[in-house]
């Protein structure tokens, strides 16, 4: 039997996410002998790879970029999985959604600026009107709520996964 192809990425949010999902301590173990990481912010990987079984996504889709990234993913991926409250609700991200996108980057960038006017121009991504969830872009199939979720909840959802098994609800809580 081949193993799994898993594949993790991270949008608008704060690597806690991830943070628990290395926090599998012998779980990542089992993981590892029936799935191959093929991408994340631990694998050196460029493009988002095809074909891939199970992608969990921490963070808000807050930019151009991290929609044009969601939707790239939600093509390739079999079971794409919300994994904490950024992805599932838009948590901290959304604080900024009753501020206009132009007084937000001006307050940071020009007002909040040690020096000079510092407005992004090209070098940085166009953020949307507001910060949402995955679901709101792209079908999710599982959904794992928590900041971070617990490393038991994620580790279950990925034996489910490695067994061959769609996750059984839409939303795990640990």
């Amino acid at each position: 039997m081949s193993k799994l192809r898993l594949a993790t990425v991270w949008l608008d949010g704060c690597s806690g996410c991830h943070m628990s999902l290395l926090d599998l301590d012998e779980g990542i173990l089992v993981v590892a002998e029936k799935a191959d990481l093929l991408y994340g912010p631990l694998v050196d990987a460029a493009e988002f790879p095809e074909n891939v079984d199970v992608t969990l996504v921490e963070g808000a889709v807050s930019s151009q970029d991290d929609l044009k990234k969601i939707q790239l993913v939600r093509a390739r991926t079999r079971v794409l999985v919300a994994l904490g409250d950024c992805a599932v609700t838009s948590n901290v991200p959304s604080m900024r959604n009753s501020i206009p996108v132009s007084r937000l980057l001006r307050r940071v960038y020009g007002e909040g600026a040690d020096s000079g006017d510092g407005l992004p121009g090209t070098d940085v991504p166009a953020l949307l009107p507001q910060a949402r969830p995955l679901h709101d872009f792209v079908a999710v199939d599982a959904h794992l709520p928590g900041c971070p979720p617990a490393p038991q909840v994620i580790l279950s959802l990925l034996s489910e996964v490695l067994a061959g098994k769609k996750p059984a609800v839409a939303t795990k809580f640990g």
